[in-house]
């Protein structure tokens, strides 16, 4: 079984330093870029469902003032008559 000396320790906990240094060396780097992506990916996808939804409702808009105008109003439907009534107490 191996014995761990100074040496070993010391030499892992330099690479561990080292290796936390240079992932944020280049997180700082490429980060912004990543980050710049995910927005204007973001940013597009939003962009087209704001054009889906314009769309839709220009046209949807359109019809429903071409149909009610040129339909005369229907009449609601009677199911019943409304009764009111008051609870007595003895």
């Amino acid at each position: 079984m191996q014995e761990a000396s100074l040496y070993n320790v010391f030499r892992t906990i330099v690479y561990i330093v080292g290796f936390y240094y240079v992932i944020k060396f280049l997180s700082r780097i490429f980060m912004p870029i990543l980050f710049q992506k995910v927005v204007n990916k973001a940013q597009e996808n939003f962009q087209k469902q704001h054009e889906e939804f314009q769309n839709n409702y220009n046209n949807q808009s359109s019809t429903d003032f071409n149909t009610t105008s040129s339909k005369n109003p229907k009449a609601t439907k009677q199911v019943g008559e409304y009764v009111d009534f008051e609870e007595i107490k003895d």
